[in-house]
């Protein structure tokens, strides 16, 4: 759907993630302007805005992940009628990890400009930190609390060889590191990034199995973990994968789907795997 100038806009505002100092000017200038604004927690900003010396003149409305669903069409409705709604989340970018997506999504759904204040992330802080490849990463957010869904989720990225960005709670931090450890192996390099950008800022840099150690004396404040992506794997010979279709056919399966599935798994050309197991079966003969 075209968007509509005439219309009003829907800004992201990025609040700070512990330094005051580095609430920006536009966002500075965006909380005394804005028309509504819509905080995830309304006495945080209320709190956030005395500390910055701002006087709010808006309508300041909450906007959760329990009643997101609830104000879509409200926030909407107001920016369809020429507002400017300023979004806002306690810390840091909204729509990551925090709300804000949904009300995206269906804000450019209905036609209405959608914007954003850049400025603090604690995913990119962590990770520009950590000392860990930057290159290519992915973030995970906040694994389920649950062990075996917990564990589910790590054995999905046991190949994953970007850098990983995950948020944790002090309280399971050690939890954390021990399912990463069963999912990654003890040696696989990490850091765990706390209380970024405020007084007590550290960052951790070792091995899982070592920062499962020191995590298990107590760690406090926000917790930001960064894990080394998996190895490249070096592409696997024809000749390599001769035992694992001989394992599938073992199995039961027909020679020609087990080539098939080897081949796709692997990477190889179904040609040339079916031509070497035939090649192997003739010397065989």
């Amino acid at each position: 759907m075209q968007i509509s100038e005439n219309e009003g806009v829907i800004v992201l505002g990025a609040t700070p993630i512990g330094n005051l100092s580095d609430a920006s000017p536009r966002l500075r200038e965006i909380m005394a302007s804005a028309d509504i604004i819509a905080a995830e927690d309304t006495r945080n900003f209320h709190h956030l805005a005395q500390a910055l010396g701002i006087k709010i003149t808006a309508k300041v409305m909450s906007l959760h992940e329990h009643n997101e669903a609830h104000k879509l069409s409200e926030v909407i409705d107001l920016a369809a009628q020429g507002a400017t709604v300023l979004v806002v989340s306690d810390a840091g970018m909204p729509a990551v990890s925090d709300p804000g997506y949904p009300l995206v999504a269906a804000a450019l759904s209905a036609g209405i400009r959608v914007t954003a204040v850049p400025g603090p992330s604690a995913v990119l802080t962590a990770l520009s930190l950590s000392g860990l490849p930057t290159g290519r990463f992915t973030f995970e957010g906040f694994l389920p609390r649950k062990a075996g869904e917990r564990r589910k989720r790590l054995d999905s990225l046991l190949s994953e060889e970007r850098t990983m960005v995950f948020f944790e709670a002090p309280h399971r931090l050690s939890d954390f590191l021990e399912a990463a450890i069963e999912a990654f192996g003890e040696d696989r390099q990490a850091a765990v990034a706390r209380e970024l950008t405020k007084k007590f800022e550290e960052v951790r840099r070792d091995s899982l199995g070592a920062l499962k150690q020191w995590a298990e004396e107590g760690v406090r404040g926000e917790i930001v973990v960064v894990v080394h992506g998996a190895q490249a794997a070096e592409p696997a010979t024809v000749e390599e994968l001769l035992p694992k279709v001989a394992e599938l056919v073992e199995q039961g399966t027909r020679m020609k789907q087990a080539v098939g599935e080897i081949a796709e798994k692997f990477g190889v050309k179904k040609r040339d795997l079916y031509e070497a197991v035939l090649a192997q079966r003739h010397e065989a003969d």
